[in-house]
């Protein structure tokens, strides 16, 4: 019964973070909620060993990362197609900065977008994203460095083409 216990205080803590992370990822909320259950059922089948790592949350959003890209990778021209089919559709509940920031994110690579994303957006610490992207301190720097810069000059311009069709 712990483990149960266990396994349900984890989901209730930090499920919605985790959709959360891997939306900001993909840019699909729906593919996020799908990777994001698979992710817990992984945990679930190897809960044993998932809670006794250092962080098992950290543990299900990297699993979860893992298996959107790769769905991603597999539907990519699906989900283009979607989206330019959905061009102009309002979406409840999202801002025209929600939408900008999202889309800016698209336009980085897939190591500056994660890590930008677990820096800003789930406020881990350099250390704990070089940690979870098991990469370098300094390369995890140069990435958020390079992706704050390439984000900056893309929502600058996306508020410039505002501004001047407004």
């Amino acid at each position: 019964m712990r483990d149960a216990e266990e396994f349900d205080a984890l989901y209730a803590a930090c499920a919605g973070r985790v959709v959360g992370h891997v939306y900001a990822l993909t840019g699909n909320r729906a593919e996020a909620e799908d990777a994001v259950a698979e992710a817990f059922m992984r945990a679930w089948q190897r809960w044993r060993t998932v809670r006794e790592t250092d962080s098992p949350e950290a543990w299900v959003r990297r699993v979860a990362s893992r298996i959107a890209v790769s769905s991603w990778r597999k539907a990519f021209n699906r989900v283009r197609a979607h989206r330019r089919a959905a061009v102009g559709q309002g979406v409840p509940g999202l801002s025209e900065d929600h939408v900008a920031l999202l889309q800016a994110l698209q336009r980085l690579s897939a190591n500056e977008r994660r890590a930008v994303v677990l820096h800003h957006l789930n406020d881990l610490s350099v250390a704990e994203v070089a940690a979870e992207m098991q990469a370098p301190v300094g390369t995890v720097k140069t990435y958020l460095a390079r992706g704050r810069r390439a984000m900056a000059g893309l929502l600058t311009d996306a508020h410039q083409e505002e501004t001047s069709h407004g």
